[in-house]
């Protein structure tokens, strides 16, 4: 007898002596050739491994249905702002600091008596004579959106730190250079340490990018100022952050200040609540920059 039928035959004999409640119709696997029960069995594991993450999510068991509804948020509506005819004037909430007119926003940082730097064809320059120094806002702010326009003059001298030197003090915390000053400098191949070169927090934040444009043209930064909050015992609560943009490229990224900007040592915080904005009259030999066009937008 050939092995198969054999085989067969005992099966067959095997079914017969089953109780009556047992099936008679059940397949033996043992019956199919190996290469299609293997394939059965890989088959099968694969269909019993099949991820959770596959299957559809599930609908919520409990609960009514979400709806787009639940997600929206209708109040408080944000106000109406009119934007300036281009992005470098003031829009109808800001608070125009020199519009090319008068120095009537500005005082002296040393003795608050009015501002002696020189306004000429809509644009205030640096007064760099004895005894004048830097001058500072009337108004004091916390946090803001700030605008403020440049020029290196196109006949500048010096180098490095001696050329073109000033700085915009995002808080004036007292007198002289306190406070956090975004540095200003003539960055057009001018080579200086690059954490007080244009666009710099000086001597704490070097700016991604050197966007810097030649000697007589006019330069732009926009500023967004977060001011540091202080605990009643002058702990640090939260510290300052800045973000600056630099003739519209982005040169400092929301970034977290150490304390005051300092020419020497390490910064440190002092408390404060309100400041003025800050221009610096350096005392470098190189001939005097200019500003023009400055807004401020409150945030607080």
């Amino acid at each position: 007898m050939e092995p198969l039928i054999a085989f067969h035959s005992s099966r067959r004999a095997m079914r017969m002596r089953r109780t009556a409640g047992e099936h008679s119709d059940v397949c033996s696997l043992t019956t199919m050739p190996i290469s299609f029960l293997r394939r059965f069995l890989m088959l099968s594991l694969v269909a019993a491994c099949v991820p959770v993450w596959a299957q559809p999510p599930a609908s919520p068991q409990n609960g009514p249905k979400p709806k787009p509804e639940d997600t929206e948020v209708w109040e408080p509506v944000p106000k109406v702002v009119t934007p300036g005819a281009t992005n470098a004037a003031p829009p109808s909430d800001a608070i125009v600091l020199f519009d090319g007119k008068n120095l009537d926003e500005w005082v002296s940082n040393r003795d608050k008596t009015p501002a002696q730097w020189s306004v000429a064809n809509g644009v205030m320059t640096v007064n760099k004579g004895k005894g004048v120094g830097n001058i500072e806002t009337k108004r004091s702010f916390r946090d803001y959106q700030l605008h403020i326009e440049w020029k290196i003059p196109e006949n500048i001298t010096g180098s490095g730190q001696g050329r073109g030197n000033s700085g915009v003090f995002l808080a004036s915390t007292g007198p002289g250079d306190d406070g956090y000053e975004l540095q200003v400098l003539d960055a057009y191949n001018n080579k200086t340490y690059v954490n007080g070169m244009a666009g710099s927090m000086y001597k704490q934040a070097i700016p991604l990018a050197n966007p810097a444009r030649k000697p007589g043209e006019w330069q732009t930064y926009d500023v967004v100022w977060t001011a540091p909050r202080f605990n009643d015992d002058g702990s640090v609560k939260t510290p300052a952050y800045v973000t600056v943009f630099y003739n519209g490229v982005l040169v400092e990224n929301h970034f977290e200040l150490k304390g005051q900007t300092l020419y020497i040592g390490k910064p440190f915080y002092k408390k404060y609540d309100r400041a003025p904005i800050k221009l610096q009259a350096h005392g470098d030999a190189s001939e005097p920059i200019s500003f023009r066009n400055i807004w401020i937008r409150e945030l607080d």
